[in-house]
């Protein structure tokens, strides 16, 4: 018989939030594949645990090559526990290659649910949680940044995204040009942690805020796009739209035309407007 994965959820802070089935599955495996086996034996340090099987490092450096070996040990009948460095394998972190190779092999996957960063953001935001999607990591740099948010910008769920402390004032000044100034978020800083921290407002002023410095881990949460009518988006909207989608790559011709059909106006109007704005910047 095949054996099992099984991808387990940890700490994004507080250790006392450990799934009590987690030191089970931490003395009983044959095989532990750790993010980061110096924080794994700092978890299980901390929880009073013996890792009962072989322990191995599985990260994104090594996720490839280290794929095969895992698949192997699970066909032959381990038990192999996946644990990243902080809430639940997969999910911005290392998993998706070894559960799509086991689920290849009619392999069991199951799970030891978990603290997650983004349903905790989610909860404490104070936005919209009926509906919502998780976009991840942003590109690093500007103009992809741009291009991703702007694929958003008509999204009517809540959006939440992970971002490294040192780029967040670029990424929610980006937010606040494509989804406009005073789009409502939330920054969820140091989740459980000594100090958490959750910042409300509209994007342009948490922008300013965070140009100042922040640290910490960081889960930031938007509301989604307001429902509006043709009527409601006005020339000015029509041509920071164009704008934005020029800076992000587009062709003018392009972005008028995308545009257009955001708004469910002719093509001509958004032509006109863009022509008309640019005869009063000169």
């Amino acid at each position: 018989m095949t054996g099992t994965l099984v991808l387990a959820g940890t700490p994004i802070g507080d250790i006392a939030d450990a799934p009590p089935r987690l030191v089970k599955e931490l003395e009983t495996a044959d095989v532990i594949a750790a993010e980061d086996t110096r924080r794994l034996r700092r978890l299980t340090q901390a929880l009073g645990v013996t890792p009962g099987g072989r322990v191995l490092s599985y990260f994104e450096g090594n996720e490839s090559a280290r794929t095969p070996e895992l698949v192997e040990e699970l066909v032959g009948g381990a038990r192999v526990l996946l644990v990243t460095d902080a809430g639940m394998p997969s999910v911005s972190d290392p998993g998706y290659r070894l559960v799509a190779a086991a689920v290849e092999k009619d392999i069991r996957v199951t799970a030891v649910p978990g603290p997650s960063a983004v349903l905790t953001a989610l909860a404490l935001s104070g936005l919209p949680v009926d509906r919502f999607c998780f976009e991840g990591f942003l590109p690093r740099k500007a103009g992809e940044r741009l291009s991703r948010l702007r694929e958003v910008e008509g999204e009517r769920r809540t959006l939440v995204y992970f971002e490294a402390p040192h780029r967040l004032d670029d990424t929610l000044a980006a937010m606040a040009e494509v989804f406009g100034a005073e789009r409502r978020a939330a920054v969820c800083r140091e989740l459980t942690k000594t100090y958490e921290e959750v910042r409300r407002g509209p994007l342009a002023e948490l922008a300013s805020w965070a140009a100042e410095g922040v640290r910490g881990e960081i889960t930031v949460v938007v509301e989604g796009a307001p429902e509006t009518g043709p009527e409601e988006l006005d020339a000015a909207e029509l041509v920071r739209r164009v704008r934005v989608r020029e800076e992000a790559g587009e062709r003018r011709k392009e972005a008028i035309a995308a545009v257009a059909v955001e708004a469910g106006l002719p093509k001509r109007a958004v032509f006109d407007a863009v022509v008309a704005a640019k005869r009063a910047d000169q």
